[in-house]
């Protein structure tokens, strides 16, 4: 921590799943968000179910556990379960971590995952925060949104969804997710040129709704070369399900002499860097409440082509970049491809969407972000 300050406030962040190096975006957007206010001189911590293998390299940042007896990967019913199991225990858990960091906020950080759901009572004057970073599941939803105090979410995406799905949404406040690590400086003219002529890149977890099946069906022929990076969260929607996605994605790119499948992921520092080696990435989510890889990308000059899904349209908004970078959905994983072949092939419009995309990650930056949160839940 660069030294707490007049008026620092006391923030536990509170994510069952979270480690470091998870390959999810709600693990690495909490950690952006966690060590922003760490850097302005709050007191920070994040509460996790993972078993704590080193220490934290998140200057700043305390991490504290929590016991919940369960193995990860873990699905959510198992969680659940051991949600309402060891309720008790948590709520005097999580008094002892909000006593040690003088906490005036926690903030639950899912309806499940987060533990939104949680029966627990906190110190009084001591704000209840939920951060939706997707729709809350309907069987966590009113308990969690009944406790909360105030509601985040990362985009009006997830306000629109819930109104959708009959939720109560007023005083729900947006605060973006924020970058981990901003880059130095906008690659230059000649770099971003050499840089056309590189691998087209994907990075993903392994979940369906990240659309990598039907992109390695489609890139089986394409005459370029594509890199796919997957790794396994610590949650999964049913037991066993990330590795039977992985197994058709193997046989997909093993059968093709121009995709690259990678598995484990990378480490969060790696990143940016990885991304930033790439022609261009593709991002074939068929839904997206954010995008957090989109923005990494973006950070680093590196075009993203999408589908025009969730909060990516307003990620990639610029009049050069949407004209150039949305695929349609209504033809498949095909229109990817054929976006980044006439994106490639075009130098002009290519250095000037590189550019484009610089500049619109820098609202995103983590001091920018973490003022947003403080006033949201202020």
């Amino acid at each position: 921590m660069t030294g707490t300050r007049v008026g620092a406030r006391g923030f536990v962040f509170v994510l069952a799943s979270w480690q470091m190096d998870a390959p999810a975006g709600i693990e690495r957007a909490t950690a952006a968000l966690a060590r922003g206010l760490a850097d302005a001189g709050h007191r920070v911590a994040i509460a996790t179910a993972v078993p704590r293998k080193s220490r934290s390299a998140l200057g700043g940042v305390a991490i504290e556990h929590l016991d919940l007896s369960i193995t990860f990967p873990c699905s959510d019913e198992k969680l659940r379960k051991a949600v309402l199991q060891y309720e008790g225990k948590l709520q005097a858990r999580l008094w002892e971590i909000i006593a040690r960091h003088q906490a005036d906020t926690v903030v639950f950080t899912d309806a499940l995952w987060g533990l939104g759901r949680l029966a627990a009572a906190l110190p009084d004057g001591v704000c209840r925060v939920l951060a939706a970073h997707v729709l809350p599941n309907a069987e966590d939803a009113p308990a969690a949104l009944s406790r909360a105090d105030t509601v985040i979410v990362p985009s009006p995406v997830v306000t629109a969804e819930a109104q959708a799905a009959g939720l109560p949404t007023r005083g729900w406040r947006v605060v973006p997710n924020a970058l981990l690590f901003t880059p130095f400086a906008l690659p230059d003219d000649a770099h971003i040129e050499r840089r056309r002529s590189g691998p087209v890149r994907v990075l993903a977890r392994l979940g369906h709704e990240k659309g990598l099946v039907p992109l390695l069906t489609a890139a089986a022929d394409w005459g370029r070369e594509l890199e796919v990076m997957v790794a396994a969260a610590g949650f999964e929607a049913a037991t066993g399900s990330q590795a039977r996605l992985l197994a058709k994605c193997r046989a997909l790119a093993d059968a093709s002499a121009h995709i690259t499948l990678s598995e484990g992921g990378l480490a969060w520092r790696e990143v940016p860097t990885w991304l930033a080696g790439a022609a261009a990435v593709i991002v074939p989510s068929l839904r997206e409440t954010f995008g957090l890889v989109a923005l990494e990308a973006m950070s680093e000059g590196v075009p993203v082509v999408s589908y025009p899904v969730g909060n990516l349209p307003a990620l990639l908004e610029h009049q050069y970049a949407t004209e150039r970078l949305m695929g349609d959905p209504r033809s498949g994983p095909n229109t990817l491809l054929d976006t980044v072949d006439a994106l490639l092939t075009d130098p002009v419009a290519y250095g000037r969407t590189s550019k484009a995309m610089y500049h619109l990650a820098q609202d995103y930056r983590p001091d920018r972000i973490a003022l947003q949160f403080i006033k949201a839940v202020s």
